[in-house]
């Protein structure tokens, strides 16, 4: 992934870590940097699985966005 990649838009889905997955939510961010500081702050407030599709068809799964974010990997 390239820095390039995170001016890209990208689609959020928030799973629930626990309970029925019909209560997922997804939402369309105009760039991944956007998606994934949502990402985050699901994981942070709700205890969430946060799952990324990238405009480039990339799945980013929440082992993945954790170790990202934790590394300032935003910029």
């Amino acid at each position: 992934m390239t820095r390039a990649d995170l001016d890209k838009r990208a689609e959020l889905t928030v799973w629930p870590s626990q309970g029925p997955a019909h209560v997922a939510q997804g939402h369309q961010f105009l760039t991944l940097r956007e998606a994934l500081a949502a990402a985050a702050e699901a994981m942070d407030a709700e205890d969430a699985q946060p799952w990324i599709i990238t405009e480039d068809g990339d799945i980013l799964s929440p082992r993945w966005i954790r170790a990202k974010v934790a590394a300032g990997r935003l910029q």
